[in-house]
């Protein structure tokens, strides 16, 4: 079977910004959620899209730190969501639905990174949890507001190399690795794009993923500077020492690609970086550029889907009775 991962040449680079993205776009008229749409690559986002007249909602887990940031930029709102808690996804999908609306984008944006082992939930691993599970659970409530036509856009990284589903210990039950788990958590979301496009496609809903590029923002957190230094990020006196660190600005613009370009009409369920089409990457050890087969495989994400129904208890194509 041929892969979907051809890169279409679009003309922009991992030099790219968010609103030269948006450049002759006009989003006029177009709504717009974003999670953690106040922080790191999804502020930025959230400032391109309204500066290119989208309406934006923002769901935060923290809705006064939110407006705190945002202040009272035009074309803006904020609520509430916490995605590593079930009760508030279902909560934020209820009342967005209760307003009638429908909504054109979806970015996904908000997620944690080699956090210290926790657990929501029933037990749940958190980079799990939050980064797919929420997400999984939210776009499924959404989608009495999608269907018609939307464009759902799940960020994805090149972590996902690191890990592809670890189906025998999906939870690390067996000891936990914060960066085996976070890669697991963005193959997830990968797969989750390409599940999403199939089931979603005929109705007009079209799923994308992608690999931001490495960025200093608040994901960074849970780090030490020791570390950032060991991995190379950063200098000795704590300096950025790696040049293919990329501004927010720019971090941000593949994201939004994904959500607004005509170039992508007619695609989906493919995984994107620096605002094209990613490559296969399928040599023998992970490059860390393009995307792994482990996380645009159709059966994968198809069993991905089905282990996520099972455990939210949310489906939004199960069949009825």
């Amino acid at each position: 079977m041929p892969s979907l991962q051809t890169p279409i040449h679009s003309g922009f680079g991992a030099a790219t910004t968010a609103e030269e993205v948006l450049a002759g776009q006009d989003m006029t008229g177009k709504l717009a959620i974003v999670t953690g749409g106040h922080s790191g690559l999804g502020l930025e986002t959230t400032r391109a899209l309204a500066r290119g007249g989208a309406h934006v909602l923002v769901a935060a887990r923290r809705p006064a730190v939110a407006r705190e940031t945002l202040g009272e930029m035009p074309s803006v709102e904020i609520d509430e969501l916490d995605l590593g808690n079930q009760d508030s996804v279902r909560a934020f999908a209820g009342r967005f639905l209760a307003s009638g609306r429908h909504a054109d984008i979806v970015i996904n944006s908000a997620g944690i990174m080699a956090c210290p082992e926790t657990r929501l939930g029933p037990g749940w691993e958190a980079q799990f949890a939050t980064n797919h599970l929420g997400h999984y659970a939210l776009v499924n409530l959404l989608w009495p507001a999608l269907a018609g036509g939307a464009r759902i856009v799940s960020v994805s990284s090149a972590g996902h190399h690191n890990s592809g589903i670890r189906w025998d210990d999906v939870q690390f039950t067996r000891g936990y690795d914060k960066w085996l788990a976070y890669g697991q958590s963005k193959t997830a979301n990968a797969l989750f794009a390409v599940r999403l496009d199939a089931l979603g496609r005929g109705s007009g809903v079209r799923a994308f993923s992608l690999h931001p590029g490495k960025i200093f923002t608040p994901l960074q957190r849970h780090l030490t500077k020791d570390e950032m230094i060991a991995a190379g990020w950063l200098d000795t006196n704590g300096n950025p020492a790696d040049p293919t660190f990329k501004t927010p600005q720019q971090g941000a613009a593949t994201q939004v690609w994904a959500a607004t370009s005509p170039q992508l009409s007619g695609l989906g369920g493919v995984y994107c970086e620096d605002c094209d089409v990613a490559p296969l990457d399928e040599g023998v050890e992970p490059s860390f550029v393009g995307v792994r087969r482990h996380a645009v495989d159709p059966e994968q994400a198809a069993r991905l889907w089905r282990l996520s129904a099972a455990l939210t208890g949310i489906d939004a194509f199960a069949p009825t009775t």
